[in-house]
């Protein structure tokens, strides 16, 4: 019975009135639609990324073989970059980008399909609820 109860809570959730959180909803499903928005957000993650493989960590690698010598550390140049001793290819961050850019689109469709569904599942919601009232009501006879 308790586990039941949980099972319906997020039901229950989606049956309460939230227009505040509705308009909201709506505008998130808007930007995981809007192309311009993707591309922006695979640009953002494409450039963090790639600026952060350019980054150097030998003197990180120096102060780590300081404090463990036998760590792998005392075997990174000075001069390397995270990409390097990462040993990513060269567009690694674009790849990234793409996969931002791909995961935003199926984002946006899911967030889409569960916007139109929102309806139906308020009204499973509120059949759950009311089976829930009646059983145990019943259970008490």
């Amino acid at each position: 019975m308790t586990r039941f109860a949980l099972i319906t809570l997020p039901l229950l959730a989606l049956a309460a009135p939230l227009p505040a959180a509705a308009s909201e909803v709506q505008e998130a499903v808007a930007t995981l639609n809007d192309p311009v928005a993707q591309d922006r957000m695979a640009d953002t993650i494409t450039a963090m990324v790639g600026a952060l493989m350019q980054m150097q960590v030998g003197p990180l690698a120096k102060a780590v073989a300081q404090i463990d010598p036998e760590s792998g550390a005392a075997y990174i140049p000075p001069d390397a970059t995270l990409g390097e001793v990462a040993g990513r290819d060269p567009e690694y961050a674009e790849r990234m980008g793409d996969d931002v850019r791909a995961g935003t689109r199926m984002a946006g469709h899911a967030a889409s399909a569960l916007t139109a569904y929102a309806p139906v599942l308020k009204d499973m919601a509120r059949d759950l609820a009311a089976q829930w009232d009646r059983e145990r009501a019943d259970s008490r006879r």
